[in-house]
């Protein structure tokens, strides 16, 4: 019983890690999504190439972000909890694509 509830508890803490991950990467790619959005309404965007620069970046600051979790916090990433980290990664960022979706419809409608 006890280490089931032990199991449980670490499956909740690495999903919530991983929301909290996933979340971050969108608010991040959401702000530089619209950082962008200004400059190419300004006219100050070049080519079609710079519509957004630095995303590379942004995504290699997600795998050293997860590599420090995974060195920082061992625990989570034993026993099958990392596919609860993986899913809330996953569900954070769908949440803010999601999110975003949303407030382009209604802006539209």
């Amino acid at each position: 019983m006890t280490t089931e509830l032990i199991y449980m508890l670490q499956s909740l803490v690495g999903l919530m890690v991983g929301v909290f991950i996933g979340v971050g990467f969108g608010m991040v790619q959401d702000a530089a999504r619209q950082r962008n959005e200004r400059l190419q309404e300004g006219g100050k965007l070049k080519s079609g190439w710079a519509v957004m620069p630095g995303s590379g970046k942004r995504v290699v600051y997600l795998l050293v972000a997860l590599v420090l979790i995974q060195i920082l916090c061992p625990l989570l990433f034993n026993d099958g909890i990392q596919w609860w980290v993986s899913v809330g990664v996953a569900g954070g960022y769908g949440f803010m694509l999601f999110r975003q979706l949303s407030r382009r419809k209604a802006r539209r409608i």
